[in-house]
């Protein structure tokens, strides 16, 4: 049996392992968001800026993978390729989804009661191929596109992401590409200064107004990922995976900035994070070396894990934040149970990842991508 290969290019261990950084920051997140009560009061306030740098990620891998190999593959092998990436963990994430949902009973998911398991069946089988539900099939109350697992709104978005790109965006000089950049970055800016909310926290939802706002939030980063890869120059930076993940944290877990009569001021800042800092983070990455065995491991194993930890950890979370909602615990009282959904989540994406993901990937590539040896 033969492949062939997209390149024979080194591989960016250190964007890797950043992806795994901001996807333990994600979980992080959703759990110490249960003790919040409003958007302006989260606690590791920017972590859901992490969607917005995995968007950028993504648009420089595809653009560095892929751009110039299209006189070797074809669109249809694109997709095959990018749906054996993607889709078996889109499925396990609604499977667990579907699991949780069933056993979940709380005051703060309005519609959970009067699901049959017909329609959660239902709902469940969409979800395994990313299309999103609009709101009058929503089975939780809280008008999430993916119901069953919330952060699945993001993949749908990548989805539409590398549409755009294999049939079209592609083909787009840098030049145009730069302008179609910074047109997105200036609606960008407009939606978090000018917005009714002062952030970015949205696009899962099918409903206009959040609909606009997950397209923004794709549309910039992907493609200035994509222009990224395309004309930066790389140099050397040392202990490169170290300043950029300490950068990524510190973006990320920054205190709001304003308040409720200055909202405009933390969306200048997530503006800024998002058309400067995230690029500059992606370049120094790029840029960097992986020194020693440990580092190399560690990376790896951060990188492995990125993906299944972001689309299977929302069950849990919703589990806790149904229990701690209804009984009005305050983060002091139960931060034992929250260390243990933080660390199960992430726990549980690696057996997702080893007993699931990886076969099954191994196996579709196989079926879908390896041909048989000429043996003339």
């Amino acid at each position: 049996m033969t492949t062939a290969t997209l390149a024979n290019k080194p591989h960016y261990l250190i964007l890797d392992g950043l992806r795994g950084v901001a996807a333990i920051i994600v979980v992080a997140f959703h759990v110490l968001e249960a003790h919040s009560t409003s958007h302006l009061d989260l606690m590791i306030n920017h972590g859901y800026l992490a969607v917005d740098f995995f968007f950028l990620l993504s648009g420089f891998v595809i653009g560095y993978a892929y751009d110039d190999r299209w006189g070797k593959i074809t669109i249809g092998e694109f997709f095959k390729r990018r749906l054996i990436r993607l889709q078996p963990m889109v499925v396990m994430g609604m499977l667990v989804g579907a699991a949780f949902f069933y056993f979940q009973d709380s005051v703060i998911f309005p519609n959970i009661h009067s699901v049959s398991i017909a329609r959660l069946l239902l709902i469940m089988l969409i979800g395994f191929t990313v299309l999103p539900v609009p709101p009058s099939m929503d089975i939780r109350g809280w008008v999430e596109m993916h119901p069953l697992n919330g952060p699945a709104w993001s993949l749908f978005f990548e989805y539409v992401g590398n549409i755009l790109y294999a049939i079209g965006v592609r083909k787009l000089p840098n030049w145009a590409l730069a302008i179609l950049v910074t047109l997105a970055a200036a609606a960008l800016i407009h939606l978090t200064t000018r917005g009714a909310t002062g952030d970015v926290i949205g696009g899962w939802s099918l409903e206009p107004s959040q609909f606009y706002i997950g397209c923004v939030r794709l549309i910039f980063p992907f493609f200035a990922g994509l222009l990224l890869s395309r004309i930066a120059k790389l140099t050397y930076i040392k202990n490169a995976f170290f300043w950029c993940s300490l950068l990524l944290i510190i973006v990320l877990s920054t205190p709001r900035i304003g308040d409720a009569d200055h909202l405009w001021m933390n969306g200048l800042y997530e503006s800024v994070s998002i058309i400067v800092l995230f690029p500059l983070i992606v370049y120094l990455g790029a840029s960097g070396d992986v020194k020693g065995k440990y580092a190399g491991r560690l990376c790896k194993f951060l990188g492995d894990i990125s993906y299944p930890i972001y689309i299977t950890h929302y069950p849990i979370i919703y589990t806790y934040f149904g229990w701690v909602y209804d009984n009005k615990y305050k983060l002091e009282d139960v931060w034992p149970v929250g260390l243990l959904a933080f660390a199960s989540s992430i726990a549980l994406s690696y057996l997702y990842l080893k007993l699931y993901d990886e076969p099954v990937r191994a196996w579709l590539t196989r079926k879908l991508l390896l041909k048989p040896a000429n043996t003339n």
